[in-house]
């Protein structure tokens, strides 16, 4: 098996939620290890979490595993049951459909990095379970900005009609659409 070279590998910022909901995730950091190794059947991600970012909305996956894996730094798990602390070396697996949604929060004054691996199921249908959010894993990789957004949902003034600024108005509009689309 070839050694990836992660300086080679792209790291990319942030995640595909739409405004507002990507503002505690946008320095967030992500490597596709399993993508640059030509992995098919489940992905392997090297992510880093500043001080108080969120490695995701909270969320469960309905046909695919999630493990976690801490490299350096700590993380606060968020789930149905509570927070519990997460240390390097600490791990941590959500088998798919439980409905009980997860997230982690970088509450120290440390930048964490962890591994976060998963299935790649072209059914998966992932569920937000604190906000009305759901993103579908129709070419087995979730997409940038492939997220529907329930109109209930969304802020007031980013709602569909709402006198909300050009730049809120436009992406309710495509959401509301991806959800909903015309007949």
């Amino acid at each position: 098996m070839p050694k990836l070279d992660l300086s080679a590998i792209p790291m990319r910022e942030g995640c595909g939620y739409p405004a507002p909901y990507h503002e505690p995730c946008a320095g967030r950091t992500r490597q596709r290890l399993g993508d640059a190794g030509g992995l098919k059947d489940f992905g392997v991600n090297l992510m880093t979490l500043p001080p108080g970012g969120w490695s995701s909305q909270r969320h469960w996956h309905s046909h695919e595993d999630e493990f976690v894996y801490v490299l350096e730094g700590e993380l606060t798990l968020v789930e149905d049951e509570g927070e519990t602390l997460l240390r390097a070396g600490d791990c941590a697996a959500f088998p798919k459909s439980t409905g009980n949604g997860h997230h982690m929060k970088n509450l120290s004054p440390t930048v964490a990095v962890y591994l976060e691996v998963g299935s790649r199921q072209r059914e998966d249908l992932t569920t937000c379970s604190d906000v009305d959010i759901k993103s579908a894993n129709a070419d087995g990789r979730r997409a940038q900005g492939r997220f529907a957004v329930s109109v209930s949902a969304l802020p007031l003034a980013h709602r569909p009609g709402a006198s909300a600024p050009p730049r809120f108005s436009h992406i309710a509009e495509f959401f509301l659409n991806r959800a909903h689309p015309p007949p």
